[in-house]
């Protein structure tokens, strides 16, 4: 399982009657794939996979796996209200041949740590798949210390990355200075890429990539590779979408972004809606001057179907 290079939390599309439109999954998937993306990560918040049924995300993730066909990583964002819930995915994802699990706390219940430990635990020994540790303390309330990473390091082999999006680049240098190079770190937050790679993040699990994966991808290659002076002008370009990320409507924000650029619709499920009157026309001004002033390298490059 690679953890490294960019992987989209890829967002799930929903036709008129809001059910999920896999072909458009399918379509989607392989567009990332072929654009530089080293897989996708499904189901997670940027997936609305807390409106999907178990069904719908089995579903998914059969539609994901063929559309990967061995072309990059699918990884199942395991997230639920239960520890038995999460055991059960984790294992519907193994059958279904995910290549790694994103494994969450349980949504709601904020518990301490030998609470939390408890229920990653369970989906860690639930299956031999490779396991990234989602760290994400702003949504969830739960914040996976650096040492507590180290114990867990310390005691599951398949638990081998973390998606750190707790905002602060320090937490990165930190985890490494206790792992080394045990665990890969992937950078959870869009608007901080830069600053993780540049402590030693080895990943990006991104949002604005699921519209603009060329630019994601150069803009990663640049960091990864010291190529400071053309990721900081890309950088600079790329920030007023990448902040679009870090709010609590980044899923609609993100939608309305691949809907611009023919990648997509803005259809959310409730509670979440579309956005409306001057959030939504504050919102299309960042994202068409952004558009207005893309790199003319990325101009050209062609959608799927000659779009």
């Amino acid at each position: 399982m690679n953890w490294k290079g960019v992987t989209p939390a890829i967002t799930t599309r929903f036709n008129e009657n809001l059910k999920v439109d896999h072909g458009f999954v399918a379509e989607h998937c392989r567009w990332l794939l072929e654009s530089g993306c080293t897989g996708v990560v499904a189901l997670g918040s940027l997936g609305e996979g807390a409106t999907l049924s178990s069904d719908e995300k089995t579903e998914i993730l059969r539609t994901l796996g063929k559309a990967v066909d061995g072309y990059g990583t699918l990884v199942a964002s395991i997230s639920s209200l239960s520890t038995a819930e999460s055991v059960s995915l984790a294992k519907a994802a193994t059958d279904l041949g995910c290549s790694g699990l994103m494994v969450l706390p349980p949504y709601v219940y904020l518990g301490d740590w030998r609470e939390m430990k408890a229920h990653v635990a369970a989906v860690f020994r639930a299956t031999p798949l490779s396991c990234m540790l989602y760290n994400n303390p702003v949504a969830y309330g739960t914040d996976f210390l650096p040492e507590q990473i180290q114990e867990l390091a310390a005691e599951f082999e398949n638990f081998k990355a973390v998606k750190e999006s707790s905002t602060d680049a320090r937490r990165v240098s930190a985890i490494r200075a206790l792992v080394d190079e045990r665990i890969e770190i992937s950078v959870g937050v869009d608007d901080a890429v830069l600053e993780a790679i540049g402590v030693g993040a080895t990943g990006w699990v991104a949002g604005l990539a699921n519209a603009l994966p060329r630019e994601s991808v150069e803009l990663f290659n640049f960091a990864i590779q010291g190529e400071s002076k053309k990721a900081f002008e890309l950088y600079r370009w790329f920030l007023p979408l990448l902040r679009m990320d870090t709010v609590p409507k980044f899923v609609q924000l993100i939608k309305l972004v691949q809907a611009e650029v023919d990648m997509g619709n803005t259809r959310v499920r409730p509670p979440r809606l579309e956005l409306v009157g001057s959030e939504l026309e504050q919102a299309m001004k960042i994202i068409r001057e952004a558009l207005r002033t893309r790199p003319e390298s990325m101009r050209s490059y062609a959608l799927p179907n000659g779009k």
